[in-house]
């Protein structure tokens, strides 16, 4: 009877491959009319039952239910389990691999390289005739120089970017030295960054940062170039190593005993991938670019810190000094080999692959976009008129007039470091200057009429003398009653908010003018501006802060009732 065994790792937790092959090479060996009577056909997992995807339900699940394909239940890391599993097999794909953005050399090297020795022993001791073993292109990648049309001859680094890619080298390097040993034929494929359908890697990880609000920031320059390989060519690439290692003569000889790049030989800027998977998805393409050296630090520090609380349940963090590298370097590999040794080309474009894999992932598409009915509150705030005009960017002729009589205002009065004293003399020199200047301009320059201030706009009515004399005893009737209330020591949530606001006011009264007046820019020209753009995301905010906040006074209001 033949048999076919394929191996993906699931358990414990970490150990699953997170860039999936799920379970391609089998649909797509039921679909390409290979040539060979296969009897039976055989899928270990270790996950006590078989739980296909929704994309693997038609031909793989119809070859399980009639009995075509047999499933067991087997851990690699388990000699005695693999060599059962093995029994009658003729062809093995070793597919098995831990989640490659865990850090952890011990888990990854009990599968990649003590799991490794258990399948190439078990196919020894069972004569299995041919392994095909899953390898990575990140094999040759040591994190730091970026690989242009990369081929087989380039070796291993001396150091790996991760304990992923350095146990996959290791692994790799026995399959290869395994060939010929007992009649076995063995050959590695480095799939370079597999994505599509099933993948729950790249695209949820793409997703979970668009929602998070981090898909705006692209790390590095951008221009990073990327060779990918969608899960179906790289499902192909088994197969045609399969026939090639079937075949008699110098094609088998030739085939046996290699390594392949696997690509969709399609090499295309890494972020401009990325952007083409969220734009799919309705999100926004990443726009800000900040330099891989400079976040470093920031990994760095969230590495360190996974290593602290993982055994406490922290997630693995996505912002690491491996994944950093990854982001920012250049990787395209030349499939030269694969093509002349193996036969293999691709057989979906990546177009198409983008296309099919923006297609399954349609639950994860963005929400609608939120559409604001009428006005903004921003807009509403600032009256309407010219202000909310020139503030929030309506009229950026008028936004950056304003802005250059402001910069001319702050370096002439402001930043002078003259006396308080003299730069208000200074300020009534110029108005008295310009408005008397501007009272001897005729009505008409160029066409242009020149409106003159009407002297009613320095007169203050009697109207508007009252209103400021109610205002000012108003104010100080409030200020005496918050000092009454202090003094009878009957309302504690009132007398932390007088301190609150008394030390905020001694925090600004150290501020510098200077400074003052360009963070009052800052808040002017910016704070409002982005505001209206995120009204809905910041109102959020402060509807969440605005009830922990309700909650606080809430618990230090009933500490206090309590004690007392």
């Amino acid at each position: 009877m033949d048999a076919m065994g394929k191996f993906v790792a699931r358990s414990p937790p970490a150990v699953q491959s997170p860039l999936s092959l799920p379970r391609p090479p089998f649909a797509a060996l039921y679909e390409s009319g290979h040539n060979k009577p296969w009897q039976a056909k055989r899928h270990a997992d270790l996950a006590p039952a078989i739980k296909l995807e929704p994309n693997e339900e038609g031909t793989l699940g119809k070859a399980i239910r009639s009995g075509r394909v047999q499933y067991i239940s087997a851990d690699l890391r388990d000699k005695a389990q693999v060599l059962q599993a093995f029994q009658g097999a003729e062809v093995v794909f070793h597919m098995a691999a831990p989640d490659s953005s865990i850090n952890n050399f011990q888990l990854h090297w009990s599968v990649n390289v003590q799991g490794t020795k258990n399948v190439i022993e078990a196919c020894v001791e069972q004569q299995v005739k041919r392994l095909i073993y899953t390898s990575s292109a990140s094999v040759v990648f040591d994190g730091v120089h970026g690989i242009f049309n990369g081929d087989e001859y380039l070796p291993y680094p001396s150091k790996h970017n991760d304990f992923y890619s350095t146990t996959k080298a290791e692994g790799e390097g026995l399959v290869i030295k395994a060939n010929g040993v007992n009649g076995l034929l063995t050959c590695s494929i480095r799939p370079s960054s597999i994505f599509g359908p099933g993948d729950k890697l790249l695209v949820p990880s793409l997703v979970s940062s668009a929602r998070a609000g981090k898909s705006k920031f692209i790390i590095g320059d951008g221009n990073n170039m990327y060779d990918f390989t969608y899960v179906e060519n790289v499902a192909h690439a088994h197969i045609c190593a399969e026939r090639a290692l079937a075949s008699k003569g110098t094609v088998a000889e030739k085939a046996s005993g290699q390594a392949y790049f696997v690509t969709n030989m399609e090499p295309i800027k890494f972020w401009e991938f990325v952007s083409l998977i969220l734009e799919g998805l309705g999100y926004d393409r990443p726009r800000i670019k900040i330099p891989a050296l400079l976040i470093m630090p920031f990994a760095h520090l969230v590495e360190w810190t996974y290593k602290l609380l993982a055994p406490y349940g922290m997630k693995v963090p996505q912002l690491t000094p491996s994944r950093i590298r990854l982001l920012s370097r250049s990787r395209t590999f030349n499939c030269s080999k694969a093509k002349d040794r193996l036969g293999y080309t691709p057989n979906i474009s990546l177009q198409e692959g983008l296309e099919r894999t923006i297609e399954s992932y349609l639950h994860l598409r963005a929400e609608p976009k939120y559409k604001r009915d009428g006005q903004s509150k921003a807009y509403l705030f600032l009256g309407s008129g010219r202000v909310a005009d020139t503030l929030l960017w309506k009229n950026k002729k008028q936004t950056m007039a304003t802005a250059l009589v402001l910069a001319t205002f702050f370096y002439s009065f402001v930043a002078s470091g003259y006396t308080i004293i003299t730069e208000i003399s200074k300020l009534f020199i110029a108005l008295a200057i310009f408005l008397y200047v501007h009272a001897n301009l005729p009505k008409n320059i160029l066409g242009y009429t020149i409106e003159k201030f009407p002297l009613s706009a320095f007169h203050c009515s009697e109207e508007m003398s009252r209103r400021g004399v109610i205002l000012v005893v108003s104010s100080w009737n409030s200020a005496v009653s918050v000092l009454k209330s202090i003094c009878r020591g009957d309302d504690l949530i009132l007398f932390l908010k007088v301190v609150v606001i008394l030390l905020i006011t001694s925090l600004l009264g150290a501020i510098s003018l200077k400074n003052l007046f360009l963070a009052g820019l800052l808040i002017m020209f910016v704070t409002f501006y982005i505001y209206e753009k995120e009204e809905e995301a910041i109102d959020c905010i402060v509807s969440r802060a605005t009830a922990f906040g309700y909650k606080l006074k809430y618990d230090v209001e009933k500490i206090f009732c309590s004690s007392s």
